[in-house]
C-alpha cells in the first residue's frame, strides 16, 4: 500500500479487522473496506462509477478470488502474490477474455525493483511497518501470532548479539 501511495495511486485496502483498517488509512490509505461487513465488489464498483480498478493485489488466495476479478477495469490487472486461503481457485475463461484482464503472479518484484525499494528505504520515504520484535526464544509465539493474522506490518524473531 505505502509503494503504491509513494508512486500516486489512490489506494483501496480491504480486511476483515477494524484495527487494521484504521491502521491503514493512518498509513495513508484513501479508503478501507471490511469484507467480512461490506461487499468489497459493489462497493469499489461505487466507488469507481462502476468502472472497477486498474489493479488489485491478490494475497489471500481462493478466499477473495473472485470479488478481487469482480473488482477490476475491463482491461484491469490482478497481481497475486499470496494464497493464504488455499491454492486453488475458479477461474471462468469467458470472463477473463471478454473483460481483457491479466492475471500476473508476483514474488513482488525483480532486483531492479528491490533495489530501488532500498534506496527509498535508504533516503526515509519509506518505513517498514514493525508490528513486534520477538527475542529467539519466543520464536514460537511470534510465528503464532503469524498463524492467527493478528499482526499488522512485520513480526522480527531477533537473534542474539553474540551467537
Amino acid at each position: 500500500m505505502r509503494i503504491a501511495k509513494l508512486v500516486g495511486a489512490r489506494v483501496i485496502v480491504t480486511s476483515s479487522d477494524d484495527a487494521k483498517l484504521a491502521a491503514a488509512k493512518q498509513l495513508g490509505a484513501d479508503v478501507t473496506l471490511n469484507h467480512r461487513t461490506q461487499q468489497v465488489a459493489a462497493e469499489v464498483r461505487a466507488l469507481t462509477n462502476k468502472r472497477g480498478v486498474d489493479v488489485v493485489v491478490e494475497n489471500v488466495g481462493a478466499a477473495t478470488w473472485d470479488d478481487s476479478l469482480r473488482c477490476l477495469r475491463r482491461g484491469g490487472r490482478l497481481v497475486t502474490c499470496g494464497a493464504t486461503s488455499g491454492p486453488q481457485v475458479h477461474l471462468d475463461l469467458r470472463r477473463l477474455f471478454w473483460h481483457h484482464w491479466s492475471i500476473l503472479g508476483s514474488t513482488m518484484g525483480n532486483a531492479a525493483e528491490y533495489a530501488e525499494v532500498v534506496r527509498r528505504l535508504g533516503q526515509g520515504e519509506l518505513r517498514p511497518v514493525v508490528d513486534r520484535v520477538y527475542p529467539l526464544g519466543q520464536a514460537r509465539d511470534a510465528f503464532e501470532r503469524l498463524a492467527k493474522g493478528e499482526q499488522l506490518g512485520k513480526i522480527v524473531v531477533e537473534l542474539p548479539s553474540e551467537v
